[in-house]
């Protein structure tokens, strides 16, 4: 695979408390800039703003089938190597992250035979973390 560039993305939490624990405890990312209204943070190099908007969590989900699961639409993450997906996995684990979608492998056998995890944020965001076994399938058909 080639050197990736870092993507950039903001989503809305309804408690920067919360989403400041989460992130930087509960995931380990290291905090960036911050204010009042947001915060910073490095995802595997990649840069997660979580925005302060007050109110409700997030809305309802919409999910969709793949593989005998309900996967939550939107969502985000990091594909990450083998290693590290079984470190953050049972780092959730002991955190007491409850999954939407518990670590697995899926698509055994397959081209894209992958082990994934589902689970969301304190503001409802739904988060992915996979790694695939052979990782320069990616997105082969």
């Amino acid at each position: 695979m080639t050197s990736l560039t870092p993507f950039h993305i903001a989503f809305p939490v309804n408690d920067l408390r919360a989403a400041h624990h989460f992130y930087g405890s509960v995931l380990g990312c290291p905090e960036g800039r911050s204010s009042d209204e947001w915060i910073d943070f490095d995802l595997y190099g990649h840069q997660i703003v979580a925005h302060l908007k007050p109110g409700p969590g997030a809305a309802d989900t919409h999910r969709n089938p793949v593989d005998g699961h309900d996967v939550p639409v939107p969502h985000f993450g990091v594909v990450l190597r083998m290693d590290q997906w079984s470190v953050l996995a049972e780092r959730l684990k002991a955190a007491g992250v409850k999954f939407v979608i518990e670590p697995y492998v899926r698509f055994k056998g397959e081209v894209g035979e992958q082990a994934t995890m589902f689970f969301l944020d304190p503001a409802g965001n739904a988060l992915e973390f996979k790694a695939f076994k052979d990782m320069s399938k990616l997105f082969a058909t």
